[in-house]
């Protein structure tokens, strides 16, 4: 009788791909060889019978199959974290407060934290969305979250701010910050270039008013959006330029061509923090499991 079912090595590496888009960011998050992916991906594509991916110069994509294993492939692999789990006595129960910043991963948040509850189903989540200063100021005195993700730019200063609150904060991503625009706009935006930011209280975008007047680029505010997600609408109908991190750009909108002239910006890091000094075994170790998928 021939063996039914797929191999979870296989699955978490077909994972790792089709959420990352290729096959080289997907051998970086599973921490293997482009080649050994490849053949991963082959004996997964063997044993389903059917092509799991398109293949093309931008990376993969998902076929229909593929996308319907993806859901399948989430859910057992989150089970089967929730079984180990339970059996080193890890399971968690009771309530979780997140606090985190709306430039994590907005495509992907959900998706993640529904990942976070199928593994520990007994746990009962409470998200709320804040300003990464928020988030960074009350880390350690929180009475409202547990656990904190913010986004600091990594230069210079916050580099030095960083080494003195390394024992609170662990990072869990880096990305790249670009100037982007909407991609049916022309080929590059003219100057002044009309501007769209979030409220000053967000330190990105305080980060980028700076940046622009030092290098005295012409630029007008046309537009002031409450979060990210109405910076990528208002990005998207055309309303302007702005500054975003690589994972907040998403469908419809591009980079800024290098021909306009506009500084280069650095990177950022999110970071992982504790809500409070002294936190419980059920934080900490929900902080642990959290770190696995924030990634």
């Amino acid at each position: 009788m021939s063996q039914r079912g797929f191999d979870l090595t296989q699955l978490r590496t077909f994972v790792a791909v089709a959420e990352s888009g290729s096959v080289s960011a997907g051998a970086e998050r599973v921490f293997l060889s482009q080649s050994s992916v490849s053949e991963q991906l082959k004996k997964l594509e063997e044993r389903a019978g059917l092509p799991l991916f398109v293949r093309s110069k931008q990376g993969v994509a998902a076929t229909p199959a593929g996308s319907r294993l993806l859901d399948h492939a989430r859910r057992i692999i989150a089970m089967n974290e929730a079984a180990f789990e339970d059996l080193q006595g890890r399971s968690l129960d009771g309530e979780l407060r997140i606090a985190i910043t709306d430039y994590y991963r907005p495509h992907d948040i959900a998706r993640i934290l529904k990942s976070f509850s199928e593994q520990h189903p007994r746990l009962k989540l409470h998200v709320d969305v804040l300003p990464s200063a928020v988030i960074d100021s009350s880390a350690g005195n929180a009475p409202s979250f547990d656990i904190g993700v913010s986004l600091r730019l990594v230069t210079d200063t916050a580099r030095a701010a960083g080494r003195r609150s390394a024992a609170s904060s662990t990072v869990v991503r880096r990305e790249k910050l670009l100037w982007v625009y909407a991609a049916d706009a022309g080929p590059r935006p003219a100057t002044p270039y009309s501007l769209v930011l979030l409220p000053s209280s967000c330190q990105l975008q305080r980060f980028v008013v700076k940046l622009l007047d030092e290098h005295k680029v012409p630029y007008l505010v046309s537009h002031s959006a409450s979060g990210v997600a109405g910076l990528q609408l208002a990005l998207k109908a055309g309303l302007g330029i702005s500054c975003l991190n690589e994972s907040s750009t998403g469908g419809g909108l591009v980079p800024c061509p290098p021909s306009v002239n506009l500084p280069a910006l650095p990177a950022v890091e999110f970071h992982l923090l504790s809500g409070q000094v002294g936190e419980s075994e059920r934080v900490s170790n929900a902080r642990m499991a959290l770190m696995r998928l924030f990634n």
